[in-house]
């Protein structure tokens, strides 16, 4: 049994099969919402339904009077109403073997794995977006893309070390020359690059991936818009590439780098704040409306900033956009 799901206020309808969640049944008719974890924990999903009836289960995440299209599931015939949609080309989604480059210890507990795709293919992506890495049991994981879309040969990759992670420890036995199956694009955690307003990056640990790839991007487009970046760590081993910031400190016009550090020692020696990510946008603005904020990290991380911003600082919430990483397999 299927349901006929309508955009509200359009003419586009797509079909939703039973048991199948609105989000998905959407992606696979070429047709795309906001979306990033989809596994109903970072709320970008969030939508209306006005017509129909869904089951759709309780979640943090869930704003009042909305539903999560990626854990929504029609019970009858239903009118969606997102806060944005687009069409796109599911084929552009493209499987790729890709080589093992070059494999870095970049902190403790982070690696850099520089990923080549077979010669003469490229990979099309948008700055900000990520991957899906298929293991061999069949399970995926998810992980952004660092480098900016011009470098299209190849794919860098900020992979933490997670504690029993499947994938993290076979990450550092990789070396040159062994292959990893990948899939991508995936997300749309994108610049707007119609737009002019100041931006504010926030980001914890390897959330600075996503972010790494939108700033360089803007520094290849040579986009002229201030930008302040605050990445939060325990300590100034977590801020591994910091090489990446200096070039974004003499190339961007307007760049501002505050490292927000639990230890007070490494923060005052860098110049940043001691404590967290939220706090720290708490102290260096007092206002936030016109600006535009773009997070990434762990789901309580992005949930602290985007309280401190939005129900704080009056961003506009539709300013706010999230890349919330999640550990564990990914939906496929």
């Amino acid at each position: 049994m299927a349901f006929d799901i309508r955009i509200a206020g359009t003419d586009v309808h797509f079909s939703c099969a039973s048991g199948q969640n609105i989000l998905d049944a959407a992606l696979a008719a070429g047709i795309e919402m906001p979306y990033s974890c989809r596994k109903g924990v970072c709320g970008n999903c969030a939508g209306g339904v006005s017509a129909g009836e869904v089951q759709s289960p309780p979640s943090e995440a869930r704003p009042a009077g909305q539903h999560l299209y990626c854990q929504c599931l029609p019970q009858t015939d239903v009118e969606i109403v997102p806060e944005s949609w687009h069409r796109f080309d599911p084929t552009a989604r493209k499987t790729f073997t890709a080589k093992v480059f070059r494999n870095t210890l970049a902190a403790g507990d982070v690696s850099v794995l520089q990923l080549r795709l077979p010669a003469g293919q490229r990979a099309k992506f948008k700055a900000g977006q990520y991957l899906q890495v298929a293991l061999p049991d069949g399970s995926r994981r998810s992980y952004s893309m660092a480098n900016p879309p011009h470098e299209s040969d190849s794919l860098q990759l900020h992979i933490r070390h997670v504690p029993g992670g499947q994938f993290t420890q076979i990450v550092p036995q990789l070396k040159a020359g062994d292959t990893l199956q990948v899939e991508l694009p995936y997300g749309n955690f994108e610049l707007k690059e119609e737009s002019t307003a100041p931006m504010l990056c926030v980001v914890g640990g390897t959330g600075f991936a996503p972010v790494k790839s939108l700033l360089d991007d803007m520094v290849k487009k040579k986009v002229q818009r201030p930008v302040t970046l605050i990445w939060g760590g325990r300590d100034k081993g977590g801020l591994y590439l910091l090489a990446a910031v200096e070039k974004w400190q003499k190339q961007l016009p307007g760049f501002t780098f505050v490292p927000a550090l639990e230890d007070a020692g490494d923060a005052a020696a860098l110049d940043g704040f001691n404590g967290r990510v939220d706090d720290a946008v708490r102290q260096r603005f007092d206002a936030l409306a016109g600006h535009e904020v773009y997070c990434c990290g762990s789901p309580g991380m992005v949930a602290a900033v985007r309280k401190a911003c939005v129900e704080e600082r009056g961003l506009d919430p539709h300013h706010f956009f999230s890349d919330v990483f999640v550990p564990g397999p990914a939906a496929t």
